[in-house]
């Protein structure tokens, strides 16, 4: 079924909202203002509450409507549907004000302040047109071995011989590597993580290309630099785990996190800090170095091998000052030692869901002065700044770092701040 609709505003997950006879239809690649005609996903005659659909013809266009630059990840209709750019139809600068729009829309509806939300741009991505920053991709091998995704809707898996959103190194060692020519096993899931040289360095051995979880060329071990205030980090990662995507991304988060710690701390020569679903210490390592005299902290990560990388790390840089702990925060925070029991400040980097209340109550509980949130889903960061500002909490700054250009997501840096007694 089809039909023509007026688009009224953003939706989540990188559609927009429009209405059929009442009833609300959620719409993929459009924007809002637009006259569009829409194709209803099946079955289209369901009772839900709302529908879903996808644009097959515009017939008013915004004015930040681009061609895709991707085609095969625009509208089904017009030849696309592998997904992993629901954006691509957006230029540049309306990526950002959808993103903007976003997160001020879940903030107030969710977290119950109004605010407006500056967003960064990273270096480059304007020159390369919001392509080639990631430095992680993954795909599955279709049944003649080629690395494949799959056509939305269908269970067709288009081959493909390169993949745009893909840092221009990572793209390099997939030639090297021969990934495009396929002789996978159908059905493999082939992943690629290739650090960002980031001081000219040859590629060497630091990167993976790994099938089924295995790799199969390069090192299991990857070495990522991270300069932060002039001072470079440097962090063992797995080949197979969590690091930020975008290649600059580690750099303009920490950078940002670490100069809103030091604000918070304003001057102090000793501090007692928190860093929770810490990963593999990106922000622990600076966070350690931060004060003149000592600082003592607790970072707790519920993933083992991303600990065990992050006491390697301190210990590269002869640090013995953080109790790096693996398992639950929650249950975590519920054994601290007392050395460490009343933070000065907390910083949080939880996965999509969010901290969630518990851990919020935790923060309240323990008199935290200020907590620093990073944030990969406004949503969770919304519902969580209601809890915090229930619990005493102010919202004392807030940032967007677009760091997934031609994608819906976005990631969002919150301070907050205990209400003075």
């Amino acid at each position: 079924m089809e039909s023509t609709i007026r688009i009224e505003r953003y939706a989540d997950q990188g559609r927009c909202v429009g209405h059929i006879d009442g009833r609300v239809v959620f719409v993929r690649f459009a924007l809002p203002g637009e006259l569009v005609r829409v194709a209803l996903d099946e079955p289209h005659d369901r009772e839900d509450r709302f529908w879903t659909g996808e644009v097959v013809e515009v017939l008013e266009a915004s004015e930040d409507r681009t061609d895709p630059i991707w085609s095969l990840a625009g509208p089904l209709a017009m030849g696309g549907g592998v997904g992993g750019a629901d954006l691509v139809h957006v230029s540049l600068a309306g990526q950002l004000k959808w993103k903007a729009t976003s997160v001020a829309e879940q903030m107030a509806r969710l977290g119950h302040v109004d605010v407006e939300v500056p967003i960064e741009r990273m270096p480059e991505d304007d020159a390369e047109q919001g392509l080639h920053w990631r430095t992680r991709i993954e795909m599955i091998a279709d049944v003649d071995g080629r690395p494949s995704m799959r056509r939305r809707g269908t269970h067709v898996r288009v081959p493909i011989d390169t993949m745009p959103l893909a840092s221009r190194t990572l793209l390099e060692v997939a030639e090297r590597e021969h990934v495009w020519e396929g002789s996978f096993e159908p059905g493999s899931q082939i992943r690629l993580s290739v650090p960002e040289p980031r001081d000219n360095a040859p590629i060497s051995d630091n990167y993976a290309v790994l099938v089924n979880g295995e790799v199969v060329a390069g090192s299991r071990e990857l070495t990522e630099k991270v300069t932060v205030a002039g001072h470079e980090f440097e962090y063992n990662v797995d080949a197979g785990g969590f690091w930020q995507m975008h290649r600059h991304a580690p750099i303009a988060l920490t950078n940002h996190v670490i100069d809103l710690v030091r604000g918070e701390l304003d001057g102090a020569k000793s501090a007692c800090l928190w860093d929770l679903y810490s990963g593999s210490g990106l922000f622990t390592l600076p966070l350690a170095t931060l004060t003149a005299e000592r600082t003592r902290m607790l970072s707790v990560e519920g993933g083992k091998t991303a600990v065990r990388n992050a006491q390697r790390n301190l210990r590269h840089i002869h640090l013995g000052n953080v109790d790096a702990r693996v398992g639950d925060v929650a249950k975590t925070l519920a054994n601290v030692r007392n050395d460490l029991a009343k933070p000065d400040v907390v910083v949080l980097d939880p996965p999509r869901a969010g901290a969630r209340a518990k851990v919020c109550r935790q923060i309240a509980e323990v008199e935290a002065k200020s907590a620093v949130y990073i944030a990969c889903d406004p949503a969770s960061l919304a519902r969580d700044t209601a809890t915090l500002v229930s619990l005493g909490y102010e919202l004392a700054d807030i940032r967007a770092f677009d760091i997934y250009p031609m994608t819906h997501h976005v990631e969002t840096v919150a301070l907050f701040r205990k209400h003075e007694q």
